[in-house]
């Protein structure tokens, strides 16, 4: 299981929401390329980063952090408000390893599709925020407010002749919250679709967390706000 450290960044500095808030923004510091370069010499390989302000407003994003973010030497998986090819481009352009989408990929699968045939798998990665509602995982859109006409299961078959390897889950009721992983969430998505690596991210508490998500056979572990508030060392995780 690769861990991924994150970074939210909100007009250059960095922060955590809770549950996707921006009414509730937590700051810890304004310099994404020194907490960037603090996770390398940890041992970090990958990092996620996201970009709050380009999620908001395309017109606010953020490139020339993912560069700042990418000069620490590490792998850079970055996404916010990615709508257009020339998005990809440009952060592939700045330094990013890969891109995530979002909304997207539930509103129009057909183009995302289009973009793994082009891109490539380890370029592109679909990243869904859902809601547990009926024993189903709901994707949701702008910005969590409206839920998906088709469950998270059902909205996959569109990616099954695409080539998808990289997928985030995120559990909205748990994002930020430090209230532990919704593990039997992965653990299904494991069951039910092999062959794709799902990231899991939201509500890692504890190293125990980490453990018990690896467990589940999830292929990668976000982790931001466990971090930023000292729950555990960025090191002990990754001896976890």
């Amino acid at each position: 299981m690769i861990l991924y450290p994150a970074i939210d960044v909100l007009d250059g500095r960095v922060v955590r929401l809770a549950k996707g808030d921006f009414a509730a923004v937590t700051e810890y510091g304004d310099d994404p390329g020194a907490v960037a370069e603090g996770y390398a010499a940890a041992g970090a390989e990958w990092i996620h980063l996201v970009d709050l302000s380009g999620a908001r407003d395309e017109t606010r994003r953020q490139p020339e952090i993912v560069g700042a973010v990418a000069r620490s030497g590490l792998k850079v998986q970055t996404g916010g408000g990615v709508r257009r090819r020339a998005d990809v481009e440009a952060l592939l352009e700045a330094g990013a390893r890969r891109v995530v989408i979002g909304s997207l990929a539930v509103s129009d699968p057909e183009t995302v599709a289009a973009w793994l045939g082009e891109f490539g798998p380890e370029v592109i990665a679909t990243a869904f925020d859902v809601q547990i509602a009926g024993g189903a995982a709901w994707p949701t859109l702008k910005g969590w407010r409206e839920r998906a006409e088709r469950p998270l299961t059902d909205l996959l078959g569109d990616y099954e002749q695409a080539g998808l390897v990289h997928a985030l889950v995120t559990d909205t009721g748990r994002d930020g919250l430090l209230e532990g992983p919704n593990t039997d969430l992965y653990a299904d998505l494991v069951r039910a679709r092999p062959d794709i690596a799902w990231q899991a991210s939201g509500g890692v508490s504890s190293l125990e967390d980490l453990a018990a998500l690896k467990q589940s056979g999830a292929a990668g572990a976000v982790v931001g706000k466990a971090l930023f508030e000292g729950r555990f060392t960025l090191e002990e995780a990754l001896k976890c």
